[in-house]
């Protein structure tokens, strides 16, 4: 586009440190009005900050902020609404239980009231940009593809015209992301602008008008997508070609590491099961995921298993001895690897050191402890071997995980679940959230843990990660596995179709 086209969003020059980072330096990036702009990079390179920047979040050490022509300085994020801009968040920040209207207009009562105006004022906005949403709805019976447009529509209500999404299809099938993707269609034709956070490259090729990689806090290049692959893309983010989940070579053996028999669980509010009749076996050197729309018990078999919720029925046995009721403690300690969905709430200890989250889940056994207290020395001195193994870039072992990107948090929480040599590691969503070529050290974790004879159980909404890594996948839906399909012959779509209710593919 020439120099006279018009922008909506420019940043030049900008500039954020902290404490031993340097987050962003002399990032410049133009977004024209109209247009889906893509902004790419690999974990740590600045994007999240410099979105931050743009929505208020955080001032930026140097540079200028221009929207819509004018120059501009937020203090906050209601500066940055009250000039048009809004974010819709990785994750969502919505109440369960209050109705889509209520969480639309929570903080925005003064513009169209909490009544009858607003409801209107929703179903006009839904209806322009094609969204099918029930106002009354209470969002606890949303899926999550609906959870997003709720969020989108929060940004609306508050008459953004500039909306950046951070993240957007990590966690939907792609029917949902086809349906996502319409909608970015239908507000790019009625002139909004989105900038667009991602690390699934197709996707980005597939819906962008323009593509900002950074890279180490710097613009790299912007490019059209009708010029580059995502090979070319991979390459400019991380100087490496596009990884790949699979395996290839089967390394199951005939011996069961974990079985899970007639196992259930109850909703204790009431409602239906949320676990029903789970049966299933994963042996040495074998991976079986889990695909399903979150929401359909994953989590809570996840929590089952790892005796965070107790099953009033059914048994699990780990490498022959039953486990039902044992502590998540002594689970641990008989051989559990455990990377929690949200790293974030269960993986981390964000405002601690390194190697004190090293000891999380691992304070009973060394080298976390000794004679049954801490060992400082040895938790530090693993710390240390798990930053350099792991690739964990950072400072020092003594920075606060609040610091890290969410692609090195990631890899040293699986550096810390893969140490001690378990014999099951329960990954799940292990590269939600992370850039490929975090996502490629992770996988090769995965894989040569997989071939040292680790039985792996993998939950994850990237369905190409699932068909490449698993040797088996079962389908979960409404708290039961309702069937298994083959990741040699089944394709995402299939799969994601069965995920939502369709005939599970044979």
């Amino acid at each position: 586009m020439s120099d006279e086209t018009p922008v909506a969003v420019r940043l030049t020059g900008i500039g954020k440190r902290f404490p031993g980072v340097i987050a962003n330096d002399d990032v410049n990036l133009t977004v024209h009005p109209g247009t889906v702009h893509a902004v790419v990079g690999e974990n740590g390179a600045g994007k999240s900050t410099l979105m931050k920047i743009l929505y208020g979040v955080q001032a930026p050490d140097s540079g200028t902020i221009e929207v819509e022509g004018n120059q501009v300085s937020f203090s906050s994020p209601a500066d940055a609404i009250d000039v048009g801009i809004g974010m819709v968040f990785q994750h969502f920040q919505l109440a369960d239980n209050f109705t889509v209207l209520e969480n639309i207009v929570l903080g925005a009562e003064k513009l169209h009231g909490t009544g009858e105006r607003a409801r209107r004022r929703i179903r006009e906005l839904a209806s322009a940009y094609g969204f099918a949403i029930n106002p009354d709805a209470l969002v606890e019976h949303l899926g999550v593809g609906a959870r997003q447009r709720v969020e989108i529509l929060k940004v609306l209500y508050r008459g953004a015209r500039i909306i950046i999404l951070d993240e957007p299809t990590a966690v939907l099938v792609p029917q949902e992301v086809d349906e996502l993707f319409d909608n970015l269609r239908e507000l790019k034709a009625e002139g909004l602008t989105v900038i667009f956070i991602s690390h699934k490259l197709d996707e980005v090729l597939k819906v962008a008008d323009e593509i900002t990689v950074i890279r180490r806090g710097t613009t790299v290049d912007t490019v059209v997508p009708a010029d580059v692959t995502a090979r070319d893309l991979a390459t400019l983010m991380v100087g490496s070609e596009l990884p790949s989940p699979a395996t290839e070579v089967s390394t199951v053996t005939d011996q069961v590491l974990l079985e899970v028999s007639g196992v259930g669980l109850v909703d204790p509010h009431g409602g239906r099961d949320l676990l029903t009749d789970i049966r299933f076996t994963i042996h040495r050197g074998e991976v079986l995921g889990i695909a399903g729309v979150e929401g359909n018990g994953q989590s809570e078999l996840v929590e089952v298993i790892m005796g965070i919720r107790h099953s009033p029925a059914g048994t699990i046995r780990l490498a022959g001895r039953e486990i039902s009721d044992e502590s998540t403690t002594r689970r641990r300690e008989t051989g559990i690897g455990y990377i929690p969905e949200d790293r974030h709430r269960h993986g981390l200890l964000l405002d601690s050191p390194l190697w004190e989250n090293r000891i999380l889940g691992h304070q009973t056994r060394p080298p976390c402890s000794r004679r049954g207290f801490i060992d400082r020395a040895g938790a530090r001195a693993d710390t240390e071997r798990i930053v350099t193994s792991y690739d964990v870039r950072t400072p020092g072992i003594d920075t606060h995980a609040r610091a890290l990107s969410g692609g090195n948090q990631q890899k040293l929480i699986v550096g810390r679940e893969m140490s001690g040599d378990p014999v099951l590691l329960i990954a799940a969503h292990p590269t939600r959230g992370v850039d490929v070529g975090a996502q490629a050290a992770i996988w090769d974790h995965i894989k040569t843990a997989r071939r040292k004879g680790l039985a792996v159980l993998l939950i994850s909404a990237d369905l190409d990660e699932l068909i490449g890594l698993s040797d088996r996948i079962a389908v979960m839906l409404r708290g039961a596995l309702v069937g298994e399909v083959d990741p040699r012959t089944v394709t995402p779509t299939q799969l994601g179709s069965a995920m939502t209710g369709a005939e599970v593919p044979a």
